[in-house]
């Protein structure tokens, strides 16, 4: 399911930039990533780390989960209520090791992530790719999660959850030796 996913997204990116009648400077002028790494990434030359696709959805208006959630419906072929775990579309980012599950159905509200973050990884994203939710918690199964929420630190152990405040500049850190699993809720502003 990733190498559908991976093709999938190179395409959706794509057709989110051609939808708004931008070209690969415009993007790069919106996201601050280069024109030669976004060309590459629409070639499927090149797999986007999870900070770069928070800046590329930050950029289209959307949250990294909706550019995915995008990407997820256009792989599936196909809507519906229910989200089987075998169709369920996985992600992983080639620079951390993280793996994002995308738990519901595309396009329902909440959006519901599984993510389990390596040991020592970090993932950093930008303000702006929280602006477009209109609720947004964390939700820790098991391990340590160190998120950095602005000028904030919150340390949760398992069965942690966070809510978010504002949108702030933020990055998920698993300080551990293990593995942290969590679940992200997601709400867009409509």
């Amino acid at each position: 399911m990733i190498d559908t996913l991976e093709a999938g997204l190179a395409a959706r990116i794509r057709t989110e930039r051609e939808a708004r009648g931008w070209s690969l400077a415009d993007l790069a002028q919106h996201s601050g990533v280069s024109r030669a790494m976004i060309s590459r990434i629409e070639r499927a030359e090149a797999s986007p780390t999870a900070a770069l696709l928070g800046r590329l959805s930050g950029a289209f208006g959307l949250t990294m989960s909706a550019l995915l959630a995008r990407a997820e419906a256009d792989a599936a072929g196909s809507g519906g209520r229910i989200a089987r775990a075998a169709d369920q579309p996985v992600w992983q980012d080639p620079a951390t090791g993280y793996i994002r599950r995308a738990v519901s159905p595309p396009g329902v509200t909440p959006e519901l992530v599984r993510v389990e973050l390596p040991p020592g990884a970090t993932v950093p994203y930008p303000a702006f790719s929280y602006r477009h939710l209109a609720g947004h918690c964390i939700w820790v199964l098991s391990g340590t999660l160190h998120f950095r929420e602005g000028a904030a630190l919150h340390r949760l152990e398992a069965g942690d959850c966070l809510a978010l405040g504002p949108p702030a500049s933020c990055a998920y850190h698993n300080p551990t030796d293990e593995p942290c699993t969590y679940v992200v809720a997601l709400a867009r502003l409509d």
